[in-house]
């Protein structure tokens, strides 16, 4: 297991295509995408990977896209995020007791990451988890942020459905937490409304605060 690395190439197709999107987007971040928030967090939230004109662009998780814009009006509403937006990497923007991260951290074509690139990738993720709390709640955005969690920890996923709602208590104090993810896709064909969405955050507070 390593720590983040900004100048990760180990996928020949991602570091590939990230040399193309600079070419084409000289202003954008176009690098593997750093985890965001509070260096000892206790829900450490996992998407699946950079978007294109989102993070990919502005170098934080989830800013710039239409995916953040429900992810951090909740954070704020659940108390934690300083703010309701996340607009730029620079714009002061603090989280509380919470952290995000990606289970890829480099764009993919289509924003579709091969299995092969998530496996890859996913030491990060584990050396990210063993860093933290051990009574860290994790909470996965989809099925592919579910699996490299499980991935990470060396579960079985048999023994951990994804579900949206769902609570999966992990054997030594950690508990994972499913949600949809908050793509436009989601939102607007309205698998994932933001009644649903917050309904998994008032969940971890409850079960923190017991």
């Amino acid at each position: 297991m390593t720590s983040f690395d900004l100048n990760c190439r180990t996928c020949p197709r991602l570091a590939a295509f990230l040399d193309q999107v600079r070419v084409a987007h000289p202003g954008y971040h176009a690098r593997p995408v750093a985890p965001f928030g509070d260096a000892a967090p206790w829900l450490l939230i996992v998407g699946l990977a950079p978007g294109m004109h989102g993070a990919n662009r502005s170098g934080r998780p989830f800013t710039g896209d239409h995916a953040g814009i429900l992810l951090y009006e909740t954070l704020h509403a659940y108390g934690f995020a300083s703010r309701p937006a996340s607009v730029s990497a620079d714009d002061g923007l603090q989280l509380h007791g919470c952290r995000i991260t990606n289970a890829v951290k480099c764009l993919p074509p289509a924003n579709k990451p091969e299995t092969a690139e998530i496996r890859r990738c996913n030491h990060y993720l584990a050396h990210e988890i063993a860093a933290l709390s051990k009574d860290l709640a994790i909470l996965a955005l989809g099925s592919v942020a579910h699996a490299a969690v499980l991935m990470a920890l060396g579960l079985k996923a048999r023994y951990h459905a994804f579900g949206h709602g769902a609570v999966h208590a992990l054997g030594d104090g950690r508990a994972l937490y499913d949600s949809y993810h908050c793509s436009r896709y989601n939102t607007q064909t309205r698998r994932l409304t933001p009644d649903m969405f917050r309904a998994v955050f008032a969940r971890i507070r409850a079960d923190k605060e017991r």
